[in-house]
């Protein structure tokens, strides 16, 4: 909960008032500075601190989206606390559309960072020093990464029961039992205490209507429950919890064609997909290796043998 001085930035945020703040990144090789924008919304009334962000992955628009969403239907204008809203994390891999930093690296596996690491290692530093000490809660929004179409989910841990309650009232379609990643700003957040929502939804490169509105509602949803917006907790979906799960992956090269809807459910020996050669020579079918729901799909049309078809629940995996 919030004392009667909160400072981020520099900047001292005042009750009742709002702020666009800058968080220093580095500057182009022709000296133009890099800023990341901060949004503050801090209302008269104490509360939580909660961050939304998203475009930790610079491609990973739909999450930018739901962001711009949040903003536009001032849902980020709280009754209670404080809300900070990052729309473009990593603003260097937006601006190109690439999931990393410049210097190569992927930034989610740069955390907690370094101050004179490199330049993501950096950054992730900032982050971690200046503005991760000062919230309560966080939302994440990302996108399934190398051709992956997620279905909208949340995942956490599910031995944090704070996290696990706050997905159920997010209420998306799926809930996931995830660790946290070695390096990853879910595992830095986790070891300073504090609770993070990991939402995924759609794939890189691509905006899709139906996951900007399952987010929104989700963050809305979270707020709402917190006291923080008034309104009632809508009720979209009754979430499918998934305990354990798995990747099938392809057992040979070829071209892929997925035969079933994202987000479905199969039964063993269902026939989800079909992997076939440019020549006409052979079709190889892929089967549902036990009863299981389908939440992220590889929309790849070439595969190579191991690549990951299809995540899939595996409760009923037989040992």
């Amino acid at each position: 909960m919030l004392s009667n001085d909160f400072e981020i930035l520099g900047t001292t945020i005042e009750r009742g008032s709002s702020h666009v703040l800058n968080l220093e990144v580095a500057k182009l090789h022709t000296r133009t500075p890099i800023k990341v924008p901060v949004l503050v919304e801090r209302a008269k009334k104490d509360g939580p601190v909660v961050l939304l962000m998203s475009g930790v992955h610079g491609d990973e628009v739909n999450g930018v989206a739901i962001l711009r969403d949040i903003i536009r239907k001032k849902y980020h204008k709280p009754t209670s606390g404080i809300i900070i809203c990052i729309p473009v994390f990593n603003i260097f891999g937006y601006l190109i559309q690439t999931r990393e930093f410049p210097d190569g690296r992927d930034l989610n596996r740069m955390f907690p960072g370094s101050k004179n690491g490199s330049l993501a290692s950096q950054f992730a530093n900032q982050f971690t020093m200046e503005i991760a000490p000062l919230v309560d809660y966080v939302i994440d929004f990302h996108t399934g990464g190398a051709e992956r179409d997620n279905v909208p989910q949340i995942r956490c841990d599910f031995s944090d029961k704070t996290a696990t309650d706050l997905a159920h009232v997010f209420r998306p379609p799926y809930i996931v039992h995830s660790e946290s990643i070695s390096k990853s700003i879910r595992d830095t957040l986790i070891k300073l205490g504090k609770t993070i929502l990991l939402f995924e939804g759609g794939k890189s490169k691509s905006i899709d209507p139906k996951i900007v509105d399952v987010g929104v509602a989700g963050a809305r949803n979270v707020l709402c429950h917190l006291g923080m917006l008034r309104g009632e907790i809508t009720q979209e979906y009754e979430s499918k919890v998934i305990h354990k799960s798995k990747w099938i992956r392809s057992t040979n090269s070829g071209m892929f064609r997925p035969l079933v809807e994202n987000g479905a459910t199969v039964k063993k020996r269902d026939i989800i997909g079909l992997i076939q050669d440019p020549f006409g020579d052979f079709e190889r079918k892929v089967r549902a290796p036990f009863d299981c729901h389908i939440f992220c799909t590889n929309t790849s049309p070439i595969i190579n043998k191991g690549n990951a078809l299809f995540h899939v629940s595996a409760e009923e995996e037989e040992v």
